[in-house]
């Protein structure tokens, strides 16, 4: 059994994926093939936006849409402190300083109370100039954007949606992606929807910003290729990846449903064993991953491996406590919610092709390990 079962999508899509490769390999058009504007368009009529910029990896997305709202050294940029490295690298990469908030009990995602106590603690003392917000969308669930968007125009800020898990989640219909002033996701291979190598995307309404986008990611080109008028960086998507993404995505919508399934048979089962996952009326999750607290959880994984299930733990460390952010004088104790889930949180496995037999043997051994 595999936690995020592609071989198996694969084999679902394997002729339509096979073609759409073919195609590129004949016309040989291997950086921004006609495939790369086909999918930002599909993408952004997916999301509900009016513009999808490709780039290589969704770290990438992040750092571009920084760089459009020009972060810089001095700058403040709040992002949860329970999420994937990336979120705050590219913060730190861009010389500005990443404020870390506390999670949301509930959903996990950021918690908008902290959020608010952590950009007044900032304006009050002075140090740094507050610019923006990243959000994270984790393991599939939108966050409280309606908060969060009152909180960003209180204190004009720049609020960043980073969807690299939440794409194909949405909040009364309105998808992961079209919050605040500019999103972002990813597609490696593990995400909702990914491709068969690194990639990724920014979404916007904003026409200036995706002007910029579209020059930042080939070396800040201007009309000229070799009138470069900013600097950028090198961030295209291989024309191939594209091609296997719009195959993908014409079967997303199906795979959601699917996924939404296997998530409703796994907190029906798992509900009375585990603290499950909470969704908010409204809120649909793309359930890039399956996670529940776990008491004993290093006991739990050890007996799962035994039983050929695989387990992730998604997040095993809090940024304020790595190593790479030890400048920034945080403690043990900061941030308790997310150091609680940390030391807590135990995904399953999660793909629209977990079978049916293996969802049963899955909740099998789950019921025979806490018995036991």
């Amino acid at each position: 059994m595999q936690f995020i079962d592609l071989q198996a999508q694969y084999q679902h899509l394997k002729d339509r994926i096979d073609k759409r490769i073919q195609n590129v390999l004949d016309h040989g058009k291997y950086i921004m093939g006609p495939e790369v504007q086909e999918l930002e368009e599909k993408l952004a009529e997916y999301v509900g936006v009016k513009h999808a910029i490709t780039c290589a990896n969704g770290t990438d997305a992040l750092t571009l849409s920084l760089m459009v709202l020009n972060i810089k050294e001095g700058d403040a940029v709040f992002c949860p402190t329970f999420t994937f490295f990336a979120t705050a690298e590219v913060i730190s990469f861009a010389n500005a300083t990443p404020v870390f908030v506390d999670s949301n009990e509930q959903t996990f995602n950021i918690c908008p109370h902290d959020l608010e106590k952590q950009i007044i603690k900032t304006i009050t003392e002075g140090k740094l100039n507050p610019k923006a917000i990243i959000a994270v969308d984790l393991f599939g669930l939108p966050a409280n954007y309606s908060e969060i968007e009152k909180i960003a125009e209180k204190y004009n800020l720049k609020l960043i949606e980073d969807a690299a898990q939440g794409f194909g989640g949405s909040i009364n219909g309105k998808k992961a992606g079209s919050f605040g002033d500019i999103a972002t996701t990813s597609f490696f291979p593990a995400k909702p929807l990914g491709c068969y190598g690194d990639g990724g995307a920014v979404f916007t309404d904003n026409d200036e910003y995706a002007s910029l986008l579209r020059s930042l990611r080939v070396h800040g080109n201007g009309i000229d290729k070799y009138d470069n008028v900013r600097i950028g960086v090198n961030s295209r998507l291989d024309t191939i990846q594209a091609a296997i993404l719009l195959e993908k995505l014409s079967a997303f919508p199906k795979e959601l449903e699917v996924r939404n399934l296997i998530a409703k048979r796994y907190t029906e089962e798992l509900n009375k064993l585990y603290k499950t996952p909470f969704v908010l009326d409204g809120y649909m999750s793309s359930w890039a991953q399956y996670t529940v607290l776990s008491e004993n959880r290093d006991e739990e994984i050890a007996n799962f491996k035994d039983k050929a299930i695989p387990t992730m733990i998604y997040y095993g460390k809090c940024m304020h406590l790595q190593t790479a952010f030890k400048s920034l004088r945080y403690m043990d104790g900061d941030f308790p919610v997310a150091e609680k889930l940390s030391k807590s949180v135990l995904s399953f496995p999660m793909s629209p092709y977990l079978l049916e037999e293996q969802q049963s043997s899955i909740f099998e051994v789950i019921k025979n390990s806490i018995s036991n």
